[in-house]
């Protein structure tokens, strides 16, 4: 009898381990993670983040509010990393990696922060002391994008989202 009760046990544990796993696969993450590389001025370009939906929310001005500090993403910060020294909007930046991050104005301007800090949680720790680089540029309205991309061109590379693209300009 108690080793019946034993296999019964076992039994029911396997059964829960293998259905946790199960359903654990089946569930898509809130913000998937990606990449993209190419090269652009003769440098290899790579940029992580995470990528969340927009979800019926309204992301600029809200979720993404206006005059602070954005990550460019979800999750850890955004990264940048270039193999070279590249012109970013005509200004030096060096060879490395970099967190990324944006502030978005009502205007449609965009500031892009190249911080010399990769590895940070958001935006939480972010001090304007620590930027290597910081550059303006004008953003677009485009047509509705539900996750947030990154694209790299020969010309540098973007951020769409919901209806927004900000171009930055390579060489």
């Amino acid at each position: 009898m108690r080793r019946l009760l034993q296999f019964k046990a076992g039994l029911l544990f396997a059964f829960v381990l293998l259905t946790s796993v199960a359903f654990a696969q089946d569930k898509k993450p809130a913000s998937p993670h990606d990449s993209t590389t190419a090269v652009v001025a003769g440098s290899t370009i790579k940029i992580k983040y995470g990528s969340p939906y927009v979800k019926g929310r309204k992301v600029l001005g809200e979720l993404v509010p206006f005059d602070k500090v954005w990550r460019a993403g979800a999750d850890s910060a955004t990264s940048i990393t270039t193999s070279k020294a590249i012109k970013v909007e005509g200004k030096t930046l060096p060879a490395g990696r970099y967190a990324f991050f944006m502030i978005p104005s009502k205007s449609g301007t965009w500031t892009i922060i190249f911080d010399k800090d990769p590895k940070q949680w958001g935006a939480y720790t972010y001090k304007e002391s620590n930027d290597a680089l910081r550059v303006t540029v004008k953003g677009k309205t485009v047509p509705k994008t539900e996750s947030l991309v990154y694209t790299i061109n020969k010309k540098g590379f973007s951020l769409k989202w919901d209806t927004f693209e900000v171009p930055v300009s390579i060489k």
